[in-house]
C-alpha cells in the first residue's frame, strides 16, 4: 500500500501570507523526485518556482491555476509508495524507517546562502531545509555575503572611470581637443559595505514588516547597534515606481465593465506608492539639456571591442552619471529614520532601475553600482532588465535600493513627476531623447535633447542640494568628459 502525502503552500522566505497558483509543472500520474519543480506561484513581489519535498507519483492537484491561497494550504498530494508488501504477522517488527527528509550539508566557506533559501539561515538560529518541511532545529552558521569583501578600490574605480570616458579611435573631431585635456581626478569618498544581516527590531517594526509582507531577516539595518528601523522596512517594501496599465482580460460579450483583481506585484505597488506619497514630502525639479555628446559617446562605445557583446544605451551613461553625482551630494542617497530622528547617509549606491513586466512594474537594483566599471555596470544592467522582464526577479534583488532611475522616455514621454520608493530620498525620471532645434554658438542647430526630472524627500534634501545634484547629472550628460573631474 502506498502513502499519500500533501505538500502545503510554504512561506517562501518573504514573510508573506498568501500566493497565487500561476501554473502547474506536473499533472496527476506524473512521477516526481525530491526537489523537482512542480508549481510556479506569484507572491506580492515576484514569481517563485516551488520544488517538491518528497518523491513519488502525483495523485492530485488540489488548487487550480489562478486561485490565491493562504500559506499552509495543501496544494498537491503525492503518492510516495513507501508502504511496500505487507509483512507476515509473526515476523519481527521492521526497523524504524529513516525519514525521507533530505539532509542539507553545510556549504563550503566561500559559498554564501541567502536567508530563507534551502540550506540557508532561518529565524531562531535554525537552518532551512526542503520547502514545505519547515526549518530544522539545528544551529545555523551564518556565512558572509557574497562579494562583501570584493569592493573595487577607489584607485581602481578612478582608473575604470578614466578609461571609460577617455579618448577612442573613432572619437568625433569636434570633441577630440576637449577630450585630450586631462583633469586631475578628485579622490572619492571612502566607500563602506552594507552591514551584516542582523535580526534586531522592536515589536512595532516587526509587525509592520509582517503587514507589508517583508521578511525582516533579510533587511539591512540602519539603526543604532544594527537595529532594523521602520524606515528600513518601508525601504524594502517598495515593489515599483509606478504601475503600468493592467493586463486587461478579454471583454465579456455585452459587459459594460471589467473588474481586475488587485493582487501580487500590483497590490504591493499600490501599498508602496500610497505609503510613499503620504509619508515623504515630495519636491520635483526639472532640467532640459543637450545630450548630443552623450549620444556620440554611446555610439563610440558600441564600436569598441570591449562593449560589442553587451547592450550599450544612454541609460548606461545616465546610471554612471548618477553614481558620480552622488559623491558630491550624498544626501540624495540617504534614508530618513523617523524612529531614531536621524538622516542615514549611505556610503554605497544600490541603483534601482524601473522595469516594466507583464505583471507590473518592478524595481530591482544593482548592488554597489558606484564601485563598478562602465563595462561591469553594462553587464549588471543587462542582466537586471532581462531577469525582470522574464518575471524571475527575486525579493532580495529589489531590497535595499538607495536611489532609483525610471526611464519613461522609452514610451515616448518627455518626463514626469516620479514618486519616491519608500525609504529612498531621490528618484530620477529620464524623458525621451529627441532631435530639437538648439542654440549652439549663437546658431540654431538640430541637437539631441532630453528632460530630466528629480523628485526628492524635502525632509532630507533641500532645494540647494537637489539642484546641485541635478545640475551635476546634467553636466555629465552634456559633456561625458567632465567625469574626469569626479
Amino acid at each position: 500500500m502506498s502513502d499519500t502525502r500533501e505538500f502545503k503552500l510554504p512561506d517562501v522566505g518573504e514573510g508573506l501570507t498568501e500566493a497565487e497558483i500561476v501554473s502547474w509543472k506536473v499533472k496527476p500520474g506524473d512521477a516526481v523526485k525530491v526537489n523537482d519543480i512542480v508549481v510556479e506561484i506569484e507572491t506580492a513581489k515576484s514569481l517563485v518556482e516551488l520544488p517538491c519535498p518528497f518523491g513519488g507519483t502525483v495523485a492530485e492537484l488540489m488548487v487550480p491555476e489562478g486561485e490565491t491561497v493562504a500559506v499552509g494550504t495543501p496544494i498537491i498530494s503525492v503518492s510516495t509508495g513507501a508502504g511496500g508488501a505487507a509483512a507476515p504477522a509473526e515476523a519481527a517488527p521492521a526497523a524504524k524507517a529513516a525519514p525521507d527528509e533530505s539532509v542539507i550539508e553545510t556549504p563550503p566557506d566561500d559559498e554564501a546562502i541567502e536567508p530563507g533559501l534551502i540550506g540557508g539561515p532561518a529565524p531562531g538560529g535554525r537552518t532551512s531545509v526542503l520547502v514545505g518541511y519547515g526549518p530544522r532545529t539545528t544551529e545555523a552558521k551564518r556565512r558572509p555575503r557574497k562579494g562583501a569583501g570584493s569592493g573595487v578600490s577607489s584607485a581602481a574605480a578612478r582608473q575604470d572611470v578614466n578609461a571609460a570616458f577617455s579618448t577612442a579611435p573613432t572619437r568625433a573631431p569636434e570633441v577630440q581637443a576637449e577630450e585630450a585635456e586631462e583633469a586631475a581626478p578628485v579622490v572619492p569618498a571612502a566607500k563602506g559595505s552594507p552591514q551584516p544581516i542582523r535580526v534586531l527590531a522592536k515589536p512595532p517594526v516587526r509587525k509592520l514588516a509582517k503587514d507589508l509582507g517583508v521578511d525582516i531577516n533579510t533587511i539591512e539595518p540602519s539603526g543604532p547597534g544594527g537595529v532594523v528601523t521602520r524606515a528600513d522596512v518601508e525601504a524594502v517594501a517598495n515593489g515599483a515606481v509606478a504601475a503600468p496599465a493592467a493586463m486587461v482580460p478579454a471583454r465579456a460579450p455585452g459587459a459594460e465593465e471589467t473588474r481586475i483583481p488587485v493582487k501580487g506585484v500590483r497590490k504591493m505597488t499600490a501599498q508602496a506608492m500610497v505609503s510613499s506619497a503620504f509619508t515623504a514630502p515630495h519636491v520635483t525639479e526639472w532640467v532640459t539639456l543637450d545630450v548630443t555628446r552623450t549620444m556620440r559617446f554611446v555610439k563610440r562605445l558600441r564600436q569598441q571591442r570591449e562593449f560589442r557583446d553587451v547592450k550599450v544605451s544612454p541609460l548606461l551613461v545616465i546610471a554612471k552619471a548618477v553614481c558620480l553625482a552622488v559623491r558630491r551630494t550624498p544626501e540624495v542617497n540617504a534614508t530618513w529614520d523617523e524612529a531614531a530622528g536621524e538622516i542615514v547617509l549611505k556610503h554605497y549606491v544600490n541603483l534601482g532601475i524601473a522595469a516594466a513586466t507583464p505583471r507590473g512594474l518592478v524595481v530591482p537594483n544593482v548592488k554597489n553600482a558606484d564601485q563598478l566599471s562602465l563595462r561591469e555596470l553594462a553587464d549588471a544592467l543587462g542582466e537586471l532588465v532581462a531577469t525582470a522582464r522574464s518575471g524571475k526577479t527575486q525579493p532580495a534583488e529589489m531590497a535595499g535600493g538607495t536611489f532609483t532611475i525610471t526611464n519613461v522616455g522609452v514610451f515616448g514621454v518627455d518626463s514626469g513627476t516620479p514618486i519616491l520608493n519608500p525609504g529612498e530620498t531621490g528618484i530620477l525620471a529620464v524623458g525621451a531623447i529627441r532631435k530639437q532645434p538648439w542654440v549652439v554658438g549663437n546658431r540654431i542647430r538640430p541637437r539631441d535633447v532630453t528632460t530630466l526630472a528629480l523628485s526628492f524627500d524635502h525632509r532630507v534634501v533641500d532645494g540647494e542640494q537637489g539642484s546641485r545634484f541635478l545640475a551635476d547629472v546634467a553636466e555629465l550628460l552634456q559633456d561625458p568628459a567632465s567625469a574626469l573631474l569626479y
